[in-house]
């Protein structure tokens, strides 16, 4: 096992990567650890880092609309409040 600050990783880039196929190595960057790891098969890591868009991402919604639908939720719930307010205010002014 082997830490390095990041600007000695960066300074020396090759023998550290070179390194990392046999050992594990840490970088470090004020309050943070960093670990470089390794995989046995490069087309494997390469097929992983393409992401596809699936359902969950179709179904998102933009900021906008979300916003819209937030801001009348709120509304909703603040009339429901003042309206029960307005009602417990009126009981017990009546009797």
């Amino acid at each position: 096992m082997t830490v390095v600050s990041s600007k000695e990783f960066v300074s020396n880039e090759d023998k550290y990567f070179d390194l990392a196929m046999n050992e594990q190595l840490f970088i470090q960057k004020g309050d943070y650890t960093f670990i470089v790891a390794r995989t046995a098969d490069k087309k494997r890591v390469q097929e992983k880092t393409r992401l596809k868009p699936d359902d969950d991402f179709r179904r998102a919604i933009s900021m906008d609309e979300f916003k819209a639908r937030a801001r009348e939720v709120v509304t909703q719930a603040y009339n429901r409040y003042t309206d029960e307010r307005n009602n417990s205010t009126r009981s017990t002014t009546v009797s």
